[in-house]
């Protein structure tokens, strides 16, 4: 039985202007630059938590919940603006929204290393979260608009690898800043980078836009701000009060769910929504947007507790937990280029189902880690998770942005992220809500002898107990074995969890992903002819080189 055809028919003369075409590889590389920092400035953050949580001068005293919104802030106003952005990123010119996005950044980077209490912090990173909002889904959409069909695999694997080079830069500069200076550098570090990168982009980027916007849906995007903020602001708080029965709780989760099912609604009614519900309706890219968000869900868990198990329970410095981690950056940067060579043999069904269950197996590796795990085989299972994402992230990222038109690249990729950016806030949530209660649940038992009024405080983290351990002298000692044991019980059950999803993840991709030899997924509104691929509709996207390349 003969193959479909996986050369499509191509329209007359090339789609991207020659004078852009030369400079594509330097293109990518400025793209890379944006998107490094603001990758990096979430793993620079993961080592820093620790250091964050501690009482001033050496942190701010941030509490776990705290510390959680320090993340959260950040990645639910990225993820709850990406639909603006990449709208009018569309309408606009992707340029414009990309300097305007890194700007935002830079400045919030600077106001976050000057940050006075955990306030503070949170606000400023949201601030950030805001910038980068504007950066990632433009840089995506530039890659789209300045490389032709059959080199976009290549050029997103590229990209998708940038991930993990930034993974590896993290947490060893923000290991190095650490041990020399005070916790407000690995925020300060940004600025340079920031303006190397605008300089770069106003140089070389072209701009670029669709030629025929709709409205913006004003209504669809407040819509899912609020309802993603009131979810996962109640699954924090269920986390801090070790129950999810409390009204508190249960009145914003409840809310955000309503409020999310309002905006489904909404969208699917809208003439111009924020996002083409249509889409939805083929498995393929369906399955694409809930690996993302189901890898990202499982992963950034991991990473945040990984940090207090390295740090707290192990007792290695930032920069030594940030050299343990590069085995899953290295992994990432090596086998993310070459994913698409491995989909050609395989299939992306095949590469992405197993990659998900790489990715899990590693998870669910660490409920078998203790106090005294041997060192490499944290480096073997940190090695394979970045194996695993190196092979599901570039296919499924693929399998979006080509099911949409050309001049849709905005928005294609603002879906692409936010499901990625909603799935790891969740993640956080969820994950973090478990360890904290379970946590709580363990250490409990232990907390007789601590005055009343710091048991409630004492019950909430391994290092707010071992802060009040600490104070209580030689009378504290008594908690430290318990801590460690507990954070070590409360570890096994957030791994196991987070493996879970990671294996849903992998059932998805099994089922719904197409297999070796499948059509590729056809925008709305278009047709492919039986037995072709298919192809973005008519090169009606407005690509405008810079003046340097005219």
């Amino acid at each position: 039985m003969s193959q479909p055809s996986t050369a499509p028919a191509m329209p007359a003369g090339p789609r991207v202007p020659e004078a852009v075409h030369r400079r594509r590889w330097a293109v990518l590389g400025v793209l890379m630059l944006s998107l490094l920092i603001v990758v990096l400035d979430n793993s620079i953050l993961n080592v820093a938590v620790k250091t964050i949580a501690a009482p001033a001068p050496t942190g701010i005293g941030a509490t776990q919940s705290e510390l959680e919104w320090s993340i959260n802030s950040y990645t639910l106003v990225f993820a709850g603006l990406l639909f603006t952005s990449g709208l009018l990123g569309d309408r606009l010119g992707r340029k414009k929204v990309l300097l305007f996005g890194i700007t935002v950044f830079g400045i919030g980077s600077a106001l976050a290393a000057l940050s006075g209490s955990p306030g503070e912090l949170i606000a400023y990173r949201a601030v950030m979260g805001l910038g980068a909002a504007f950066v990632m889904p433009a840089t995506l959409a530039v890659l789209m608009n300045v490389f032709e069909r059959d080199e976009q695999p290549k050029a997103i694997g590229i990209w998708a690898g940038s991930v993990g080079l930034a993974i590896a830069i993290g947490p060893i500069t923000g290991g190095i800043l650490l041990e020399h200076f005070w916790w407000g550098s690995i925020f300060l570090v940004n600025v340079p980078v920031v303006i190397l990168a605008l300089a770069l982009m106003l140089w070389l980027v072209p701009d670029s836009r669709d030629p025929r916007p709709g409205r913006i849906d004003i209504p669809g995007v407040l819509l899912s701000v609020v309802g993603l903020v009131l979810l996962v602001y109640g699954i924090i708080r269920g986390g801090e009060l070790a129950s999810f029965t409390d009204v508190t709780v249960l009145a914003p989760v409840l809310g955000g769910v309503a409020v999310l099912a309002v905006f489904v609604l909404h969208e699917r009614r809208s003439d111009h929504p924020a996002i083409d519900m249509s889409y939805f309706r083929k498995p393929a890219f369906s399955a694409a947007v809930a690996a993302i968000a189901l890898v990202f869900f499982a992963l950034m868990g991991v990473t945040f507790f990984s940090a207090f198990y390295l740090q707290s329970v192990r007792g290695y410095t930032a920069l030594e937990s940030g050299l343990l981690i590069l085995p899953l950056a290295v992994a990432q940067m090596v086998f993310a280029p070459r994913a698409r060579l491995v989909v050609e043999r395989f299939g992306a069904r095949a590469v992405c189902t197993a990659g998900m269950v790489l990715v899990a197996l590693g998870l669910a590796a660490f409920a078998l880690f203790d106090a005294t795990t041997p060192v490499w085989a944290l480096e073997v299972v940190f090695f394979l998770q970045g194996a695993g994402m190196a092979h599901i992230m570039p296919p499924v990222t693929v399998s979006i942005m080509q099911a949409l038109p050309r001049e849709k690249a905005g928005s294609g990729s603002a879906i692409n992220n936010t499901f990625r950016q909603v799935g790891g806030a969740l993640g956080v949530a969820v994950l973090g809500s478990v360890l904290s209660s379970t946590y709580r649940g363990e250490i409990e038992g232990h907390l007789g002898g601590v005055p009343a009024a710091l048991r409630d405080t004492a019950g909430e983290s391994i290092e707010a107990t071992l802060a009040i351990a600490s104070k209580l002298g030689p009378s504290g000692k008594d908690l430290v074995a318990p801590a460690y044991t507990a954070f070590l019980d409360a570890m096994h059950v957030t791994a196991l969890a987070s493996a879970a999803i990671g294996l849903a993840g992998a059932v998805v991709v099994a089922v719904f992903l197409p297999g070796r030899g499948a059509d590729e997924p056809t925008a709305p509104g278009q047709a492919s002819a039986p037995g072709q691929a298919s192809v973005p509709g008519p090169a009606t996207d407005q690509t405008q080189a810079p003046t340097p390349a005219g």
